[in-house]
């Protein structure tokens, strides 16, 4: 079950990018419980799992011996999450907005600036493995806000 949540029903098992295609569920899920549930209710359960994944991060890498496994996508989970819970997405926006969250989230994740790549680097356990992703993905809907922010006033 651990495995199961950890990995994002398995998408971190992916033998390419698994932290692209688990960003990409994680994006999928989150628009679909947007049409159920507010977006700070998602960034509320973006935080709940958060906290359960660091406790269960800590346990696996005990067991596992390893630091920030590959196969470990759950901080995709909440980092897309919380970008979609601050860029602002609506149903009318989403098809513009969408895109952007996700392009913003992974170049986020994935260039790790400033002091999400020093979370990365110093930070150990379940909150380095989480808090990098936390702080991406609120660079990422701010990132996501103000493009399309841009975008409506001299473009749409």
């Amino acid at each position: 079950m651990r495995k199961l949540f950890l990995t994002l029903f398995y998408t971190g098992l992916s033998p390419k990018a698994p932290g692209t295609v688990g960003s990409l569920l994680a994006l999928i899920l989150g628009l679909g419980l947007l049409q159920y549930i507010s977006v700070s209710n998602l960034f509320m359960l973006s935080i709940l799992i958060t906290v359960i994944a660091v406790k269960q991060i800590n346990i696996y890498e005990k067991e596992m011996g390893v630091h920030d496994g590959k196969e470990i996508v759950i901080d995709e989970l909440a980092g897309m999450w919380i970008t979609l819970s601050i860029c602002g997405i609506t149903n009318e926006n989403m098809l513009y907005v969408a895109p952007l969250a996700f392009l913003y989230f992974r170049l986020f994740d994935i260039w790790k600036p400033s002091i999400i790549g020093r979370i990365d680097k110093n930070v150990e356990g379940g909150w380095g493995v989480m808090g990098d992703d936390v702080i991406a993905g609120i660079a990422a809907g701010v990132a996501t806000s103000a493009t399309y922010q841009l975008l409506v006033q001299f473009v749409l």
